[in-house]
């Protein structure tokens, strides 16, 4: 595919740009930060904030580059080729998640104090949205705001936070009102070092090592009301609103890993050899692996999709839920068939196909499940029964 035409010359190169940051910042440290479980936020943030990676479509008062959401496109498609897809999956929580709600909506003293220096990368974000009981049921959580005066009393504990161990703040989505599903509920601004924050524990996972994933517990949390995003009680419209970004860079990037290891695969059949034959020459093979090219193409035109009605302003809710269903699903055939055509040395930690098995499994299960996609889909599709009164 060539990318000129879909992306002006400027584009291409700021593809360059990030592409040149992946192989000289990222893949050289990817064993070492796997090893460790955490990354180097601190360091590498503050290196891409002073690049401009970090705010691309953010209004340039804070520091943004006030470009157009293609260039999220782009640095999305790049650092989904990095060797390992922790720390993607890190900079895109930070990029497109934890921070679209508090630049669209976010009063002028929180974007000065947690918006500018996230874009500037002096601060690291997070999304605190899942809880032990409550993740893909939004609905369901039970982490508490209670209104004190000027301040809230928060009190709860929220679950798979990735960034959770070395973030500076949190944007918390709690319930501030009474009502129960998916009322009441409220975004709010939470600085890490407020008394009362606590990472109850480091998660160990089957893949993305190299994200850090943390058990947060609130007790007695006491933020300003000022801390609010947006009205009260508005909460869950607004993180249903940054849901969506949140699933389009997940396909994007899963898209771009999926065809990297894909092509890896190509190159790796060509030198193996089997019966006095590279396994390449397989009709099996190369078929299926055709297959997979042409899924992966097809999803890469869906997320362009996407991002032109986002771009212009229009609900992509149907459409990127079926982006985010179908490269969860892709990932995971892409790591499965890849892995059985190395055989052996797809199955040694030594070799990268092993971990991109690991990694990919998440991306049918984070921001939504496979499941909950279905379910959306369906709802616009009026498939849903109808409730009785």
């Amino acid at each position: 595919m060539s990318s000129e035409i879909y992306f002006d010359k400027d584009q291409e190169l700021f593809r360059q740009t990030v592409r040149r940051f992946v192989e000289r910042e990222i893949n050289p440290h990817v064993e070492e930060w796997e090893a460790a479980r955490c990354f180097d936020g601190r360091k590498l943030f503050k290196q891409m904030g002073d690049l401009g990676f970090l705010g691309v479509s953010y209004p340039e008062e804070y520091g943004g580059a006030g470009l157009d959401y293609w260039y999220n496109v782009v640095l999305a498609e790049e650092v989904g080729r990095a060797d390992c897809g922790g720390v993607p999956m890190a900079i895109a929580v930070h990029t497109d998640m934890a921070t679209p709600a508090l630049a669209e909506f976010g009063s002028e003293e929180l974007k000065q104090r947690f918006l500018a220096p996230a874009i500037a990368g002096d601060m690291i974000a997070a999304i605190a949205v899942s809880e032990p009981d409550a993740g893909s049921d939004v609905a369901a959580i039970r982490t508490r705001a209670v209104r004190d005066g000027d301040e809230y009393v928060i009190n709860g504990s929220k679950m798979w936070i990735t960034n959770g161990t070395q973030a500076d703040f949190i944007t918390l989505l709690a319930r501030t009102g009474d009502e129960g599903g998916f009322r009441g509920m409220s975004l709010i601004i939470v600085p890490t070092d407020t008394p009362g924050f606590h990472v109850s524990r480091k998660l160990e996972k089957l893949g993305n090592h190299s994200s850090d994933t943390a058990l947060l517990s609130f007790d007695d949390v006491r933020v300003p009301v000022a801390n609010r995003i947006g009205e009260e009680g508005m909460g869950f419209m607004l993180q249903m609103q940054q849901f969506q970004k949140e699933r389009l860079v997940g396909a994007i990037m899963g898209n771009a890993g999926a065809e990297k290891v894909i092509r890896m695969t190509i190159n790796y059949c060509r030198e193996r050899k089997t019966f006095g034959q590279p396994l390449i020459d397989n009709q099996w093979i190369h078929f299926k692996l055709c297959e997979l090219l042409t899924e992966v193409e097809a999803l890469r035109q869906l997320t362009y999709h996407c991002t032109r009605l986002l771009v212009a302003g229009h609900d992509i809710t149907r459409d990127v839920s079926m982006a985010k269903l179908k490269a969860g699903r892709l990932a995971r055939e892409v790591a499965d068939t890849c892995l059985q055509f190395h055989g052996g040395m797809g199955y040694v930690e030594e070799y990268p196909m092993a971990r991109y098995f690991r990694d990919a499994r998440l991306l049918s299960i984070g921001g939504g499940a496979d499941e909950i996609m279905l379910g959306i889909i369906a709802k616009y599709e009026d498939m849903l029964p109808r409730r009785r009164k």
